[in-house]
This record gives structure tokens, C-alpha cells and sequence, in this order.
């Protein structure tokens, strides 16, 4: 299934690097011997918000304007950059930002969703708790409901695989993080829309193995938990419209755990000198597991987030695994 053409993505494309810039598609040379790999990486981390969601927020907020003129504000859930996205799009259009996060998230996410003007509201023990809050709540103050994946949204984080399949065209193989979809799908989408053969692999936390176990039954499966300090894969229930496209799109599905994960964000700080949250070095993680089958080849990472805690980076640094 093509869920875009080429000239919805360029025009996509054109209307998002207007607002800002295309994010660096870098070889990391440091990145090859550890991984036997010729390592490419897009750096959504270097994106206003620190996280590739922006785009998202930009495509959604300007469709929401031309479609729902009387539209007052949104309102949706998230663990951190989505809502950022969500906050910074909507105040930006003078609409109201209502974010729900789940009890015990990242006091820096939350922080940043304030700085952008939500209104930050917590609610339930995960993610998925906190989206069912905010999907009820939505009619009760006249506010346009954001799930966590929409084809507004998609067609915008979409735009950053063009720009990575643009640079890069023969990338044998991409490894993208897996938390509600949208990423992975618009990875998907632009490969298809471009008339490209190259591979897509998905990463989830070993933890929270929803859209790899949805994947391989067809149909969702939900997990009775999503335990990873990488907050943007900590995801119980899998989205069926995700599915649909990723669960036919991508090659395979992996599962990484925390320790590897923890790994590959050191290995991208001493390597790099980036910061990477959980989910953005999930793909890394991925890559040194698969290292025997990948040998050789060359492989594009989406680095999707930077924004990881200090108090996370710190546990990090120090050579252990933050708790999830």
C-alpha cells in the first residue's frame, strides 16, 4: 500500500523545511568497526524540539487550520516529543496545547511541553492510560483530539526520509525505533513513494514488544506492560493503522534490551559526541545485534531524539542501565 505519492511528500517536504532546516545526514567512520557496517546517520536530535516529531506537529497544526477553521486547540497524549511537537505547532497558531503524560514522566520533557506552552496535565501509570484520558477529555472542552498517529502527522515526519533518501539513495538497509508507528510508517512511506528496494527494520525495547508481536500475529496484540527507560517505545498497545503499514512494510522487527541500548547511546556520545535518548539509539543497539548478518553493508540510522534526562545520561556515562 502506498500511502503517499511523491508529490505529496515534496510538497510536505517543501512546507516543512520553510520552518526549519533539513537535519545532517553524517557517515560516522567511529560507527563502522564497531558495527562491521557502513554507518549512516539522519540526526533528528539536531531538530527543533530535539526529536524528529516536529514535523509531525508543523503538517497536522497547518492541516487542522485549513480543515477545522473554528478549531479552539488540541489536545493529546505523549511521553515527551510528541508533545512538544504538538505544544510548540499549536501556541504557535494561537490555538490551546492540552498534553496529558503519564504519573513519574521525564520532569525535563515536561518542562520543555511548558516552555512551549502546554498545559501539562498528568494522568495513569503509562502512556496508554493517559491517551485514553486524553481522548475523553477532547469533547468535553471543545478540543480537537491528536491521536498518536494521523496521516497529517505522518506526511510530516515523512519528509525527514525523504531528506535521508535524497542524500542517500542506496542505502541497502534503515533501522528506525518502533513506539506508536508514525516514524517507522513514514520511513515506509518514502521508500515506496521514491521507488526504492531498501529495507526497513524495526526496533522495539525488549520490554515493550507490542508492534513485534502485533507484527508477526497480524492483528494488535497488547502487552500487559511496556517496561524500558527509552520512554518513546514504551508503548502496551500498539496502533492498528500503524500496523497495517508497518507490519507488511518493514523487512522484520527486533527486539533490543536495555543494556544494549544503554551501549549504543555511550557509544554514540564517545563515538559521536551526540546525545541520544533510548529510542534514538535503539536502531544502533539493533545494528551491533544483527552485526554478523549486516557486515558490509551500508545502513542509514535515524537518531531520532536527543532528549534523554541528565540524571538518565548521568547513569549512562557511568557505565550502568538506567532503571526503566
Amino acid at each position: 500500500m502506498t500511502l503517499f505519492t511523491a508529490a505529496e511528500l515534496a510538497e510536505a517536504t517543501a512546507f516543512v523545511q520553510a520552518r526549519m532546516p533539513a537535519t545532517p545526514l553524517h557517515h560516522w567512520p567511529q560507527l563502522d568497526a564497531p558495527t562491521g557496517a557502513r554507518v549512516w546517520i539522519k540526526h533528528e536530535n539536531h531538530a527543533p524540539t530535539g526529536a524528529f516529531k516536529v514535523r509531525g506537529g508543523l503538517t497536522l497544526v497547518d492541516w487542522l487550520r485549513r480543515t477545522h477553521p473554528d478549531c479552539r486547540g488540541i489536545i493529546t497524549a505523549t511521553r515527551g516529543n510528541h508533545g512538544q511537537s504538538q505544544a510548540r505547532a499549536a501556541t504557535a497558531a494561537g490555538l490551546r496545547a492540552v498534553i496529558y503524560v503519564p504519573h513519574g514522566n521525564s520532569p525535563e520533557k515536561n518542562a520543555a511541553m511548558r516552555a512551549y506552552g502546554a498545559d501539562l496535565r498528568e494522568f495513569g501509570r503509562d502512556f496508554d492510560e493517559a491517551r485514553t484520558q486524553a481522548m475523553r477529555v477532547a469533547a468535553e472542552e471543545d478540543l480537537f483530539p491528536v491521536p498518536p498517529f494521523h496521516r497529517e502527522l505522518v506526511r510530516g515526519v515523512a519528509t525527514y526520509a525523504v531528506e535521508m533518501f535524497r542524500a542517500k539513495p542506496d542505502l541497502d538497509t534503515v533501522y528506525v525505533p518502533i513506539g506508536c508507528g508514525s516514524g517507522i510508517c513514514g520511513v515506509i512511506a518514502a521508500r515506496d513513494a521514491l521507488g526504492l528496494d531498501t529495507r526497513i527494520v524495526g526496533v522495539v525495547a525488549a520490554g515493550a514488544q507490542g508492534a513485534l508481536l502485533s507484527a508477526r500475529a497480524g492483528r494488535v496484540i497488547e502487552t500487559p506492560s511496556a517496561q524500558t527507560f527509552a520512554d518513546g517505545m514504551a508503548v502496551r498497545v500498539p496502533v492498528a493503522e500503524a500496523l497495517a503499514i508497518y507490519g507488511p512494510g518493514a523487512e522484520r522487527i527486533v527486539a533490543v534490551g536495555e543494556d544494549g541500548i544503554a551501549d549504543a547511546i555511550r557509544l554514540l556520545y564517545r563515538a559521536t559526541h551526540n546525545l541520544a535518548e533510548g529510542s534514538g539509539a535503539a536502531g544502533l543497539a539493533a545494528l551491533m545485534q544483527e552485526r554478523d548478518a549486516m557486515a558490509g553493508r551500508t545502513v542509514g540510522l535515524v537518531l531520532s531524539g536527543g532528549n534523554i534526562d541528565a540524571g538518565a545520561m548521568g547513569v549512562v556515562l557511568s557505565g550502568e542501565t538506567p532503571a526503566a
